[in-house]
């Protein structure tokens, strides 16, 4: 259950009552990420939600800021994605005021410090080079850019190191006036909290903030098959491979039947991917799958670390796992997959912060906020038929994308297997 009250200036602000807690939690979602971003500005989003913790006036420092939360026992952090901005804390519940106008004054009072600008450009570089380094994570960038070439969709979140370099105060500060505006942002509250205490504290601080602006436009996804394979050849023990295709977008009514698909596929030690890969054939350590949904695209992948001389076989036996998800699925596994998915997300909804990530993210993404019960009597209602069908739809070898980063030429013809 949950209150939603919209102030006169379009900021939108959510709450649900847990009462058997001792907690609250705070999130402030800004309808922008690295999808909003000119090329020119790749890594914008991301660097402002860093600066948005080095000071402002009251709290002029970044140390000033966490100890304000972390000094009363809490937990802050934010966190940029491909299509929206988030800024939350979790503290207990006597420190609800204290926790809000921190969250509040590094919104709307960050001073973005020219010299403060410059440390934390530094600091982003050396998060980009990390993720560079780390070959798990330099696979998934890779993968990204095959499934959406050409579009912010498939750039780093972070950009890239020349494209932080070129960010401008003067930029940084106009993507910030355009982005940043209460029409553009939901506030939801979880926790031992009623819905009128909260939307007062929120009227008193930012009712007055002027403009009604909405969620800026983006650029929408074409489907493009080509390229389907990039290796980076790299001397390491591993080959870090990910497997893909597309998949469905945040608004398609079916991706609960792609969510339960990827449950069977390769979420979890129980899954197939875990069972047969690693159990069965010890080819990996590590494997597994997830989904991705957005707006207007989706993807599935598969990632996975092998020896290189157990590569070819790997794929070849991923790929069967897939095709073996078109031709049969028997409604016992089914239902472990419905059990499994709905057991997960009532033990997420113990969490204060998870509900309110729950229902803040639901509304600035969709406008539309699925209780855990709606939820879970959709995925009751799916079907043997409705998954098969679905994964016959999306399960093709002309859609199949290969990412590598080891000890592979990059002529490699890994292409090839795609036959599914």
């Amino acid at each position: 259950m949950y209150q939603k009250s919209i102030l006169d200036n379009g900021l939108r602000v959510l709450t649900s009552t847990m009462p058997q807690t001792r907690s609250v939690s705070i999130s402030f979602f800004i309808g922008t990420g690295s999808r909003y971003e000119a090329d020119s500005e790749a890594g914008i989003s991301h660097f402002i939600e860093h600066l948005c913790f080095r000071g402002t006036e009251k709290r002029p420092t970044a140390r000033d800021i966490s100890t304000a939360i972390e000094g009363v026992g809490g937990i802050l952090n934010g966190g940029t994605d491909k299509e929206l901005t988030v800024y939350w804390c979790k503290v207990a519940r006597p420190y609800l005021e204290t926790t809000f106008d921190v969250l509040v004054d590094m919104l709307i009072n960050s001073r973005f410090d020219p010299e403060d600008m410059e440390k934390e450009r530094q600091v982003i570089i050396e998060e980009i080079n990390m993720s560079n380094d780390s070959p798990s994570q330099r696979v998934g960038m890779l993968i990204d850019e095959l499934l959406w070439p050409g579009h912010p969709l498939g750039r780093d979140i972070a950009g890239s190191r020349d494209s932080v370099s070129n960010i401008s105060r003067e930029l940084m500060l106009e993507y910030l006036a355009n982005h940043y505006r209460p029409g553009n942002i939901v506030m939801a509250a979880a926790g031992n909290i009623q819905h009128e205490e909260i939307v007062s504290m929120v009227n008193q601080a930012l009712g007055k903030w002027a403009g009604r602006q909405s969620r800026a436009g983006y650029l929408t996804c074409k489907e493009n098959p080509f390229p389907r394979l990039r290796i980076e050849n790299r001397e390491l023990e591993q080959v870090h491979l990910c497997l893909a295709l597309p998949g469905l977008s945040l608004l398609d009514p079916r991706r609960f039947a792609a969510d339960l698909l990827n449950v069977i596929l390769g979420d979890g030690m129980s899954s197939r991917l875990f069972t047969n890969i690693r159990d069965k054939l010890g080819l990996a350590y590590s494997i597994s799958s997830y989904v991705d949904h957005f707006l207007d695209t989706g993807s599935l992948i598969i990632g996975a670390g092998v020896d290189i001389k157990n590569l070819h076989t790997a794929i070849k036996a991923i790929i069967e796992e897939l095709a073996q998800l078109k031709e049969t699925i028997p409604e016992s596994e089914l239902n472990k997959a419905k059990e499994f998915s709905k057991g997960r997300l009532l033990l997420r909804m113990e969490d204060s912060r998870s509900v309110a990530g729950w229902i803040g993210g639901q509304e600035l993404l969709t406008e539309r906020v699925l209780t855990v019960d709606e939820v879970v009597s959709i995925v009751d209602g799916i079907t043997v038929e409705e998954l098969q069908q679905l994964a016959r739809e999306l399960l093709t070898g002309e859609k199949l994308r290969l990412a590598i980063v080891g000890p592979v030429s990059p002529d490699a013809p890994l292409d090839e297997l795609f036959k599914l």
